[in-house]
């Protein structure tokens, strides 16, 4: 298929057709609409992409982005929150949002029907609530129970605690929610501050996924938006930029009473615009990504260390992190903490095999495609492309790229990033530990080296 002109490029009201059943249509004002047709279904999602997220907020406004995904559910000029509840359950539907780093989504599913009370209800929510101060106040304990919620789960509390340690430094090590400290004192003009300059229509793609036709979703945006769509303005182009990169090793400790020890090793990896990404991908599922990854074969089934293991992967717009997670009795966090090193050092020294690698491309296949069964999948993936990249990729071509990977691409990324032993450069435990000195010695040199 020919690369087509990205849409933050595309001419406010034009349309171009991006893959058989993709369109796209730059309105006016910069809000750009992207659909894809699904038949066979009878369901259709809605999502409103917002580009702002955790990394976009000032210390005195930290968690602003997640507060806001509660508070504008409160109410609208033409809607309470009782009347949006009520209305989204009178169809069985579902509506709801969530925050991460670097955007925020908005989303319905509904009955193929009823899109156009989920199009009404996404906009008005997203264009139109009021953020009334009462509402703050309210929300604030909400917010609240959800941190509280975070830090009573070890392994949330120590994905958090990993990613202020591998990123420190970069405003993408901020914590979603914030603190409890910056939600409590969050005032009602900071957020609403907060909201008028962010969400913003070229900040915005409109992504609808399902039963649906491009020009249906067209008419009903013009209709919702009517008093939104004007000015000259142009789709923000999607987020790049160079990290700030901090190389001394870290080693953070959260104490809790948990049963378990839950450690996490890794280091820095790679932005959403390396094309080495689909190398990553296929060593991310090779390393730890099923029962027959190396990770659970060697911790789990050979030595029975642990009974959860696993590697992941995050790419943000400048940089990204890469992980591997074990939880195991406290006793035996060193000789894991080793023993996740070692597979790292092994890997960063000599690969995987053509076997391995195989299987890693079928996994990654496998679960791209059934990944895709639902309209709220589609509207996802389509959605998040356009706000990331500009641009559509198909699933045909996105498993072109995958199958292209050979297994020396994969060695040559992970001698990169193994390059030392094990190349951990950022540890975080969760467990039964009053100071970081009662760690074993073996995980503090596992940093160390």
């Amino acid at each position: 298929m020919a690369r087509q002109i990205p849409g933050y490029e595309q001419a406010a009201g034009t349309t171009r057709t991006l893959d058989a059943s993709v369109k796209r249509t730059v309105l006016p004002g910069g809000l750009r609409v992207v659909t894809e047709h699904v038949p066979g279904v009878r369901s259709a999602t809605v999502g409103l992409w917002v580009g702002i997220g955790s990394r976009d907020e000032t210390a005195s406004v930290a968690g602003a982005a997640h507060y806001l995904e509660h508070l504008l559910f409160k109410g609208t000029r033409r809607r309470g929150a009782t009347q949006i509840a009520e209305e989204i359950d009178a169809v069985g539907g579902e509506f709801n949002a969530f925050t991460a780093k670097e955007h925020t989504c908005y989303y319905a599913q509904v009955l193929d029907e009823d899109l156009p009370l989920a199009m009404d209800l996404v906009t008005d929510v997203v264009f139109d609530a009021l953020c009334a101060p009462s509402d703050v106040d309210t929300e604030r304990s909400v917010v609240l129970e959800e941190i509280a919620m975070r830090d009573d789960d070890p392994e949330d509390l120590l994905h958090e605690t990993f990613v202020s340690t591998v990123l420190a430094g970069h405003p993408l090590a901020k914590p979603v929610l914030g603190s409890e400290a910056s939600i409590n004192g969050m005032s009602a003009g900071a957020l609403r501050g907060f909201y008028k300059r962010r969400y913003k229509a070229p900040r915005m793609v409109l992504a609808v996924a399902g039963n649906i036709e491009h020009g249906q979703v067209l008419r009903l945006a013009r209709k919702a938006l009517r008093d939104h769509l004007s000015g000259s303005d142009t789709p923000v182009p999607p987020r790049r930029g160079r990290a700030r990169i901090t190389t001394q090793p870290k080693l953070a400790l959260h104490t809790d009473d948990t049963e378990q020890a839950h450690v996490m090793l890794g280091m820095r990896a790679l932005s959403r615009h390396d094309e080495r990404r689909y190398a990553l991908s296929v060593l991310n599922a090779a390393l730890g990504g099923g029962m027959s990854s190396r990770l659970f074969q060697e911790i789990r089934e050979q030595r029975g260390l642990a009974y959860q293991v696993y590697s992941s992967t995050a790419a943000y717009s400048d940089t990204g992190h890469f992980s591997v997670y074990a939880g195991c009795q406290p006793e035996r966090l060193g000789e894991v903490a080793n023993v996740l090193r070692d597979v790292l050092g092994q890997v960063g020294k000599e690969g995987f095999t053509d076997a391995e690698v195989a299987r890693a491309k079928g996994q990654l296949r496998g679960g791209l495609v059934l990944g895709l069964e639902d309209t709220a999948s589609r509207m996802s993936r389509i959605g998040k492309q356009e706000l990331n990249f500009g641009e559509y990729t198909s699933v045909d071509e996105t498993v072109a790229k995958i199958d292209a990977v050979t297994a020396e691409d994969v060695y040559e990324l992970a001698r990169t990033l193994f390059r030392t032993p094990g190349g951990v450069s950022a540890a975080s435990v969760v467990g039964p530990y009053a100071h970081v000195d009662d760690l074993p010695d073996d995980l503090h040199e596992v940093i160390a080296q």
